[in-house]
């Protein structure tokens, strides 16, 4: 059994730990209970919900890189009143917080969607993911102008009883604007990072690896670009951050405590081993144990920079 030391809470919601199955990487979480014990999750996220069932992009939708992964899936999903009909249901049997991750292409979209699972038992959260175009201004990004977000987000507040979790682009110049605005707007907490657009080419074919030509790229090489986000969203909002992007050891979860995140979100690393964040969160006991900690809150924000 896990160390107490590792409890924590988020938004509210008791967590057993800190690390969390990351959206797009775990299926609905009842894909997974054959091979990870999902009570000893800190959380587990959805794969993105929409209105309606997407059926993605073309293939290839994923691409090995060096140190990570590039992918374009295309938000594949089975829809909203598919997920509360035949998923959530099967999610009921775990005692592990169960947190749905939204999306759309406008407003209405996302708003219409939470207002679903709002009248559905079982979901703990709602985690909205602000990287779609939004086709009712001009094919811009939630994510790339604050205001947008905030609007969307106070859209989305309205209807959402249960805590509400922005996941934020790191495909911007700066983050403070966007995690500011997302807590003015009236988020409990903000994720980050998404994935960063990216292009490998088939030099042969001087073609895209990625079916869709651009990619998502995740995994180890973006973890210290990832770290720098959480510290400086972290330093600009007071509610809770999530931090992810490249983890896949207990170590690399301390960093981003350390860091200023209050939970972690492990994504890429379950592709090659389903029960990564299990074994991360019981490699994270030993860090706490070895750093002396007597809470895994202890380390939230820690950070030290030499000469201040």
């Amino acid at each position: 059994m896990p160390d107490e030391r590792l409890a924590t809470t988020l938004c509210g919601i008791q967590l057993r730990n800190p690390v969390i199955a990351a959206s797009g990487t775990f299926g609905y979480g009842i894909e997974f209970a054959s091979v990870v014990d999902l009570n000893k999750l800190g959380a587990l996220v959805t794969k993105g919900l929409s209105r309606e069932r997407i059926a993605g992009n073309r293939a290839p939708r994923l691409w090995h890189t060096n140190a990570g992964m590039m992918n374009s899936i295309g938000l594949q999903n089975v829809g909203v009143a598919a997920f509360i009909r035949d998923k959530l249901p099967k999610l009921k049997q775990f005692s592990v917080p169960v947190i749905a991750n939204v999306f759309g292409y406008a407003e209405d979209d996302y708003v219409e969607v939470v207002r679903a699972l709002e009248d559905a038992e079982g979901t703990a959260a709602y985690e909205l993911n602000v990287s779609c175009p939004n086709t009712k201004h001009g094919g811009s990004f939630f994510s790339s102008d604050p205001q947008l977000l905030g609007q969307l987000v106070r859209q989305v507040r309205a209807v959402a009883k249960r805590p509400l979790i922005v996941k934020l682009s790191p495909n911007v110049a700066t983050i403070q604007p966007f995690a500011r605005a997302a807590e003015e707007a009236g988020a409990d907490a903000v994720s980050l990072v998404n994935t960063f657009i990216s292009l490998a080419i088939d030099i042969e074919t001087r073609t895209p690896r990625i079916g869709a030509g651009f990619g998502g790229l995740s995994g180890p090489a973006i973890k210290p670009i990832a770290l720098r986000m959480v510290y400086e969203a972290a330093q600009a909002v007071k509610i809770p951050v999530i931090g992810l992007g490249g983890i896949a050891s207990g170590e690399d979860a301390a960093e981003f405590l350390i860091a200023g995140a209050r939970a972690v979100e492990v994504g890429t690393a379950s592709f090659a081993d389903p029960q990564a964040p299990q074994r991360i969160a019981k490699e994270l006991e030993r860090v706490v144990r070895r750093l002396g900690a007597s809470s895994v809150s202890e380390l939230v924000g820690t950070i030290r920079f030499s000469g201040k």
